[in-house]
Parts: structure tokens; sequence; C-alpha cells
């Protein structure tokens, strides 16, 4: 017999967050929020472990507003009480989202200030006093905090804490580095392990695997985009930043439009393509991932090689540098998300998951498609191994695919050479198009190219006269130039006659 759920309103909520909870559409409290909310409301430090997409910024967000609209019917004072640390910039413009939509109707009792990507924090020093106000701290994405290198700093802030106050971290993964920052901030914790597996079952995310060549890589992306055989929003991950920019050019020599999504670009750069993909402006971004940024263990194999070239590219481009505080893959909420392909796999189990989670939040369904060079066949074999060690019931199945059948495609995408320099891509208009012989055997009467509909509604919409008229034959009495007369006979002389 199942147990009661607790909803909401049973958790002893001021009716203005309960509101605003409505208003977002929550009608029942997932299992981390069901879970964590009354805890932290009771005073209890936590350390919660939940898959990626269950929730867990609301289950830390809620109680924080509760416990400050408490304290604000005895105490009018403006200070800061409660402290939210993450590991990137993208992370930092969410939870102040998040936190804003829940403060929507009580918003001149709790503020909320996004402090991450501005000017230096020493002339922000005398706006963030914390001993003696905050009371509780939240860490986010707790198992990056050290891996983006943040170990000092967060025991440089420990020191202007006050003795007394609540903490909680949220992982999605229990490492070394969560024990460790349990051991600095947890006192007497409750620990929340809410699920066996970190990705959801295959009844709500499908994985599928095609191993292939490297350019292989760049026929399979454009056929299966091109056909509509991946539909929906889509992250397409690569591994590095100027990979992502060849793939936006190939993919744009073909009329398939793409936005891409890095380190080097500027943080309010990053922010607003990340805001206008959830509202639907685009469906495709090519994100990278690069996991030297996030680990710097994660490749030993490449160590000093990796070096020499990110100093390389700092100074070629005068002083094009890569934020190590960007992480695409981890803990950014992107919306309705349908599909995740890894165009380049990624290099550990851990950054697999990242990726992966971006789909199939909440209850929503979503499809993983990795391709798999012969160079990475070990890193799928580690991946396919934690995932079977994980108890999720699902691991990656072969992509039912023949690459014989798209075969005809190839030459097309050999026209692009992938080995020349970057340039601004000159699309040629006769590649936008699918030719009905190229589309295979078993796709004819389900593939319905986009581009023969485009080419359909441009002969529509363009005025007959110029698309269909000019090659009419001549209908007598339709003809303009029989529809002038002349006769010399009836014009006084000196006078002209109509042409």
């Amino acid at each position: 017999m199942d147990a009661v759920r607790l909803e909401f309103h049973e958790m002893g909520l001021d009716d203005r967050l309960l509101k605003a909870v409505a208003d977002l559409g929550w009608s029942h409290p997932t299992l981390i929020q069901e879970k964590a909310v009354p805890l932290a409301l009771e005073g209890k430090d936590l350390l919660a472990r939940a898959r990626t997409g269950s929730g867990k910024t609301a289950a830390y967000a809620i109680p924080i507003i509760q416990r400050i609209l408490a304290s604000k019917q005895s105490v009018r004072e403006q200070d800061v009480r409660a402290l939210v640390l993450v590991p990137t910039k993208e992370l930092g413009q969410q939870v102040q989202t998040m936190i804003r939509q829940l403060t929507a109707f009580c918003s001149r009792d709790v503020r909320v200030a996004d402090v991450t990507g501005k000017a230096d924090l020493s002339a922000q020093r005398s706006n963030l006093v914390l001993h003696s106000s905050l009371e509780m701290l939240v860490v986010d994405e707790a198992d990056l905090l050290f891996s983006f290198g943040f170990e000092d700093d967060l025991k440089s802030l420990l020191c202007h804490l006050p003795k007394i106050y609540q903490s909680f971290l949220m992982s999605a993964t229990l490492t070394e580095d969560v024990q460790a920052l349990k051991e600095l901030l947890l006192h007497n914790p409750v620990i929340l392990k809410l699920q066996g597996s970190q990705l959801p079952d295959s009844s709500q995310l499908q994985q599928y695997s095609i191993k292939c060549g490297e350019e292989d890589k760049f026929l399979l992306v454009y056929t299966l985009l091109k056909l509509r055989l991946v539909q929906g929003k889509t992250l397409v991950f690569v591994g590095a930043v100027d990979r992502s920019y060849r793939l936006k050019l190939f993919l744009e020599q073909f009329g398939i439009p793409s936005c891409v999504l890095n380190s080097e670009l500027p943080v309010q750069s990053r922010c607003h393509i990340i805001t206008q993909f959830n509202q639907g402006f685009y469906d495709y971004i090519i994100a990278t991932d690069e996991e030297s940024l996030a680990d710097p263990a994660a490749a030993p194999q490449a160590g000093k090689g990796k070096k020499k070239k990110k100093k390389k590219s700092t100074e070629r481009g005068g002083g094009t540098t890569k934020d190590k505080e960007f992480g695409v893959s981890r803990g950014v909420d992107f919306q309705n998300v349908a599909n995740v392909v890894n165009f380049d796999f990624p290099l550990t189990a851990e950054s697999y998951i990242h990726r992966v989670g971006r789909t199939a939040r909440a209850d929503n369904p979503g499809t993983a498609l990795s391709f798999i060079a012969h160079t990475e066949l070990s890193l799928l074999e580690e991946v396919e191994e934690a995932l079977t060690g994980d108890n999720t019931g699902t691991g990656l199945k072969p992509y039912e695919f023949k690459m014989e059948e798209i075969e005809g495609f190839r030459y097309r995408c050999r026209l692009l050479r992938h080995d020349k320099d970057l340039h601004p891509a000159v699309v040629k208009p006769h590649l936008r198009n699918v030719p009905e012989y190229l589309i295979p055997e078993t796709l004819k009467g389900v593939v319905n190219p986009l581009s023969n509909r485009r080419r359909r509604k441009k002969l529509k919409t363009q005025p007959e006269g110029v698309v269909k008229s000019s090659f009419k034959k001549n209908i007598p009495g339709k003809n303009p130039l029989r529809s002038f007369k002349y006769s010399a006979a009836r014009n006084p002389r000196g006078k002209a006659g109509p042409s």
C-alpha cells in the first residue's frame, strides 16, 4: 500500500508562498521536496542526494523563504540571512530566477541578489556582512565545488560566518569531495538518499549509442537532424570550443540553424542564450563540455598537452580566455529538452550522467544518443559499468541505424572539408534541400523533409504574376499586347496614336 504523500499546503507554509507555488503549476511536491522541506523547517542540517532534475533547488529555496518570512514578523531589519553557493554563473542566475518566482507575492519582505559574474567581490564586502546575521547556508551541486577549484575560497569564507547556522548540501552524486564538505559544514545532518539511480529508468529515458568513425559523426548529425529523426529541442555536446564552431558552420551549410554555448562567451551572453532556448527561440544548442575546466584530473592522458594548447589559445586572438565557472552540463535547467546528443563522448561516467540529466527532467520523457568513435570504446565500457552498478535498470542500447542507407548523403558532407580553417559559412542554396532519391527506402512515406515543405510554401506565397503567369501559354484576350488597338486612319496628321 502506497504511503500518503505530503502536500504543500500541509507543510505549514505562508499563504503568499503557497500562492507562488500554485502559480508555478506545482500541484504536488517532488520526492526530494516532500522529504527535505519539513526537515529543513525543523532547523536540521541536510545532506541530500537526488538525481538531476528532481527539484533540489526548490527543496532548499522554499524553507529559506518560509523561515525569512517567519522572522520578519518580529525582526524588521534588512540583513543577509541566507547564502547560496553554486559552482557556475549560469546556475547562479537560475537559482535567482527560481527564488524570485517563489517570492512573487512577498518580494518586499524577501529579496534576492545574484553576485556571480559581477564586479570585484572586494568592492562588495561591505554589503555582505554575514558574521552576525547569517542563518542558513546552501551549497548546491556540492560535488562540483571542489572540482572547480573553490576549496580554498570556501575555507576562507567560513571565517566570516557565525558559529551557529543551518546548512544544506545538495548533490547529484556522493563523491569524496561531498564527504569532505560534510565534515566541514554540517553538524549531525540528516542524510537523504532518495533515488537508487542517478538517471530515470528506461520508461522515461531512452539511451542509445552509435559506433562510428570520426568523419561519420558529421554525416550522422546532419542526417538525423535533416531527416527529422531527432525531433524537439536538442542539446549537442562537443569536447572543445573550436569543435563547437566547426559543427555550427557545418550545419549552417545545410540550412540547419543552431546556437553555440561555450566557456569563451561572456556570462551575460551565455545566460541570454539559455533563456532564449528555454523560451523556444531555437531548437538546437551546440554546447562545449570541457572536462579540463570541470575536473583537471578527469583526463590524465591529455595532461600537459591540454595545458599547452590552452595557453596557446589564450595568446592567439589577443586573449580569448575560458571561464572556469562555466558549466553547461552541470545543474543548469534547460527546459523541455527532448534529446541530448553526445557528439563527443564524455571522458567520465559522472560527466555522462550530468549531460544526459539535461533531458527527462521531472516527469518528462527524453532521449540520449551517443556517437562512439573507435578511440572512445573504453569510455563507453566505463559508463555502462557505472550505470549497471548504479542499479538503474537501463543501459545504452545500440541505435537501429544502417549506415549504408545514408551513403547517398556522404558526398554532400565530403564537399565540406572538416580540416579547413574556420570561416563564415557560405551557404549553398541547393544543400538546404533533400532530393527524394536520397531518402532511404525505409523512410519514404514516413519522412517528409522540411525543405520540401518550405519550397511549396514559397511557391504559394509569391505573387502569381511572377511565378506562374510569365510561363503560361498565350491565351486570346489575356495577352496585354493584344489589348491595344492602333488605327492610323482615325488619327489626325501630326498626333501620335496610342502605343
